[in-house]
């Protein structure tokens, strides 16, 4: 009999610890999106001043300009989207604003503006964040992920409903894209 009570006890603390450690990581997980969403948050804000900074600078390169704003407009309105269709939308904006600043390498005049200096380290900040948060944010999607999935704790997953969560990631295409360096080219 005491065995019997001992065993019962020992199931029912570990369905206890399982779900809340369950709990726990689907917590952080959305703690780590928050992260992500406050510094897109930021990005978004410095964007429009790095611009209009730009703009009387940079007269040939209209459709530079126009794409980054494009590409900050679709990022913006992907907020309320899933991880892996807003990482889509943000890794466009950060290509779109890599190629801003390797064309402003050519505007002597822009790189010695201080607004625009102040901006461009700003926002250099904000993607040394957003790519902090990213990692963060991912560390605590694969704890989860692995919590659901593996045996025992996927019985308790999957009897609570727990599901997977996705990586804020690269495409394949962005991802190649990314290691190629940026291509400048005046007409």
């Amino acid at each position: 009999m005491e065995i019997g009570l001992i065993i019962v006890v020992a199931v029912v603390l570990y369905l206890i610890f399982t779900y809340n450690r369950l709990v726990t990581l689907r917590n952080r997980v959305k703690e780590a999106w928050s992260d992500i969403d406050t510094q897109l948050k930021r990005r978004y804000d410095l964007i429009p001043n790095l611009i209009e900074t730009v703009k009387g600078y940079m007269t040939h390169e209209k459709e530079t300009l126009e794409n980054v704003t494009k590409a900050r407009t679709e990022a913006m309105a992907g907020q309320n989207s899933d991880p892996a269709s807003r990482s889509e939308g943000e890794n466009v904006l950060t290509s779109t604003l890599k190629s801003l600043f390797a064309v402003s390498e050519n505007y002597p005049d822009l790189k010695a503006n201080e607004n625009f200096m102040e901006l461009q380290r700003e926002l250099t900040d904000t993607e040394d964040k957003i790519q902090a948060a990213r990692r963060f944010h991912n560390s605590n999607v694969l704890a989860l992920n692995n919590a659901v999935e593996m045996f025992p704790s996927n019985l308790i997953a999957n009897a609570f409903k727990f599901t997977k969560a996705d990586f804020f990631e690269l495409s394949e295409e962005e991802k190649a894209a990314a290691s190629q360096p940026v291509k400048v080219s005046f007409k």
